[in-house]
């Protein structure tokens, strides 16, 4: 059977190309993956990245295990020092530091290369997990930003979902009601997007029987991604005839000062707990400010990024504390919130895993090599310093694993993972 390559379904007066088959050329196209959803309790993941690092003396405790002295930074946390773990000697494979700061679009992914002529990225933690328990909320997922668009999370074709950076559109995207007009337009979109998917899953098929072994599996798999984007438009009509949740708080008041990286932090943890609080959503990343412009913190004189590249200046290094301190801050009242908001007979925090990291290792030094890892929460056996041999490091995907079998993902492998991490256990089902 030969197909012209320029071959397309039409339906519905649309023209919907076919995928690459070997009948066209040569070629082969990735399986797609199957989607299981776990019922049960909710699990949540928050992963944050600090862009610029932690400095590590101020971060890491001197020991191992569970009878270590918290760290500087860690002492901001004390109340929760049996509900965080903190991780030291992790790493991305193929890391290296001439690239340091674009490392931080492969936080969440694990692609090496990053920066470099021809990378490509693949997809991030939260959206592989938002392909298996996304339709059970609202949004799939929430991609936050402190500053800019640029953010954590990227398709399984490895392109960048914008962040969202302005918190008051947030809030009104997940609370605030539509006009009347713009729901029922809404709906008939998908309605509409529906019919068009119906007829061209149809004549599709209609096709197959003509196609080898391989094409055929091609195709099945094309049509399994045509189902899927058909059963997401269901889902989002559901959740477009489902009334949004009401809070009883001010809808939040934007900061124009880039420099008030705090500031900032806070409206977007306040939103975090707010959209988690309501399962708006269940998997949320963000991505914490850099700014080059002096924070409005008391002590602070220089930027965020001048102080994280300090050069071991001593000056440099006590103004960085400072800020570094105040983040810590805003993490310590995150968790306090989490632990607060109850949820069944439990509450947010033991069902929210909340992941502090950072592609960077050392800021001054442009390290990619032991990776700050604080992780608080999601109902794992916590109180203690998991050290690893940062010169035979274990990948951080390999915690990715643990973090995607904790939401109920039954996986084995995420980006460069050699397994899961050792040590980290669960502690309740």
């Amino acid at each position: 059977m030969i197909i012209p390559r320029r071959t397309f379904i039409r339906a519905a007066g649309i023209s919907l190309a076919l995928p690459w088959l070997d009948v066209f050329a040569d070629g082969s196209n990735q399986k797609a993956e199957g989607r299981k959803q776990k019922p049960g309790v909710p699990r949540r993941i928050i992963c944050i990245c600090a862009p610029l690092g932690l400095h590590p003396d101020n971060f890491f405790p001197a020991q191992a295990g569970k009878d270590y002295e918290l760290s500087p930074y860690l002492e901001i946390l004390t109340e929760f020092r049996d509900e965080f773990t903190v991780i030291s000697g992790l790493a991305h494979a193929g890391m290296g530091s001439s690239f340091a700061h674009q490392a931080s679009a492969s936080f969440l992914t694990g692609v090496p290369g990053a920066g470099r002529p021809g990378f490509r990225n693949a997809i991030s933690l939260d959206q592989f997990a938002a392909d298996h328990i996304g339709t059970q909320t609202r949004f799939p997922s929430l991609a936050l930003s402190g500053e800019g668009s640029g953010g954590l999370s990227w398709t399984r074709t490895g392109a960048l979902i914008p962040a969202d950076n302005v918190p008051s559109k947030v809030f009104a995207r997940l609370f605030l009601e539509g006009k009347a007009d713009e729901v029922q337009g809404q709906m008939r979109r998908l309605a509409d997007g529906r019919s068009i998917l119906d007829d061209v899953r149809e004549q599709a098929k209609s096709l197959r029987s003509g196609l080898g072994s391989e094409d055929r599996d091609k195709l099945d798999e094309y049509l399994t991604s045509v189902r899927e984007l058909e059963q997401r438009m269901v889902n989002d009509e559901s959740w477009a005839k489902t009334p949004k949740p009401k809070v009883n708080v001010e809808p939040p008041k934007d900061i124009p000062n880039a420099a008030d990286l705090i500031g900032r932090t806070r409206l977007l943890f306040d939103l975090t707990h707010l959209a988690l609080q309501t399962d708006s959503t269940r998997l949320i990343t963000i991505m914490l400010a850099g700014s080059t412009f002096a924070p409005p913190i008391p002590g602070v004189s220089l930027g965020h990024h001048d102080l994280s590249h300090h050069g071991k200046d001593p000056g440099k290094l006590a103004q960085l504390k400072i800020v570094e301190v105040e983040t810590m801050k805003t993490v310590r009242d995150l968790l306090a919130k989490l632990k607060q908001s109850q949820e069944g007979d439990s509450n947010l925090l033991d069902r929210t895993t909340v992941f502090l990291g950072s592609n960077l290792g050392d800021g001054s030094s442009h390290s990619t090599s032991n990776l700050p890892v604080f992780l608080a929460g999601g109902g794992f056996k916590h109180g203690q310093h998991l050290h690893f041999d940062p010169k035979n490091p274990p990948p951080l995907c390999n915690l990715y694993v643990n973090l995607l079998q904790r939401l109920g993902i039954e996986t084995e492998k995420f980006g460069t993972s050699t397994g899961t991490l050792t040590g980290l256990e669960f502690s309740r089902a």
